[in-house]
């Protein structure tokens, strides 16, 4: 909980907390033109959208098909994919359940991963590294916390999350010597045009963004800088990581593809069709303006 004083020198930030609570009053584009307006700091433009932002905000009210919703839930997406790309790329489920109560913990591996079906974030995932040591009470209530509070489309009307089945989804935990790392491709059109790795999550939130030959590119987001002393060696399949994002985002206008590389082995994370809500600022403005030339709107 944040002092008075807190909200007294970031009075975006409490507006913003304002504006949720009456987002179920308001119009969608009303309330989006708001909440750009507080956390870009500039107004939105709907009527001819330039920078990548804009763009992603005219995709939510503008770009709805009902396939969507079920690309953003974790537990169908993964139907998708498999028909997609190959079920050699899915993570294992190891259940789904309809109520955090109901969660089998006898039935779970030693180790394992649970996450809401319809959640975005860390608050919406768990994860058991030893059952010895888990403390099951503490997973149900941030499952509870998820199922209740974690709301997408309220926050950013991100329309494609509105109609999602809320669930809990266990998955097999995927072992590594290191950091889970996973890279982010951003396709446009099917076509990946430039990707993302976080790294430093638990220390100092930092991620670099790369061509998709592994050349690092000079800009960042401003929630969590580049660091570009950062080496980041590129795994040897990466060519087959963007063949696979492309045949996934193929025919959509944007779309953000997620992997996961483990040891050579490559598994399927999510598909983002809004990264940041659409109101993640970058540490160049120019780049906004260039990748929104990336993104060629439909009629």
């Amino acid at each position: 909980m944040q002092t008075p004083l807190f909200y007294i020198k970031n009075p975006n930030i409490l507006a913003t907390i304002l504006l949720l609570k009456v987002n179920k009053f308001l119009p969608e584009t009303i309330y989006l033109k708001i909440l750009y307006r507080l956390t870009m700091n500039k107004k939105l433009n709907l009527i001819n959208p330039v920078t990548f932002n804009e763009k992603l905000q005219w995709l939510k009210l503008y770009n709805r098909k009902p396939e969507y919703t079920m690309m953003v839930d974790k537990y169908e997406v993964k139907k998708y994919v498999a028909e997609c790309i190959g079920e050699e790329y899915i993570i294992p489920t190891l259940g789904v359940w309809e109520r955090p109560n109901e969660i089998d913990f006898d039935s779970l591996p030693n180790q394992f991963v649970l996450k809401t079906t319809h959640g975005s974030g860390g608050s919406s995932v768990v994860i058991c590294k030893n059952k010895e040591t888990f403390n099951k009470k503490n997973a149900i209530e941030r499952m509870k916390w998820s199922i209740k509070h974690s709301d997408t489309y309220a926050h950013y009307k991100e329309w494609p999350y509105k109609n999602v089945r809320r669930k809990i989804l266990a998955e097999e935990f995927l072992k590594t010597d290191g950091d889970l790392k996973d890279y982010k491709f951003f396709c446009f059109n099917g076509s990946v045009r430039l990707f993302k790795v976080d790294f430093g999550r638990f220390v100092e939130h930092r991620a670099n963004y790369y061509s998709p030959s592994g050349d690092i590119l000079p800009f960042g987001e401003k929630i969590c800088p580049p660091d570009f002393t950062h080496i980041e060696v590129m795994p040897e399949n990466l060519s087959e990581m963007i063949t696979l994002a492309e045949k996934l985002s193929k025919n959509i206008p944007f779309l953000r593809v997620d992997f996961y590389n483990v040891q050579g082995k490559i598994y399927f994370g999510e598909l983002t069709f809004f990264p940041a809500g659409g109101v993640g600022a970058f540490t160049d403005e120019k780049w906004d303006i260039e990748l929104g030339n990336y993104l060629t709107l439909p009629k």
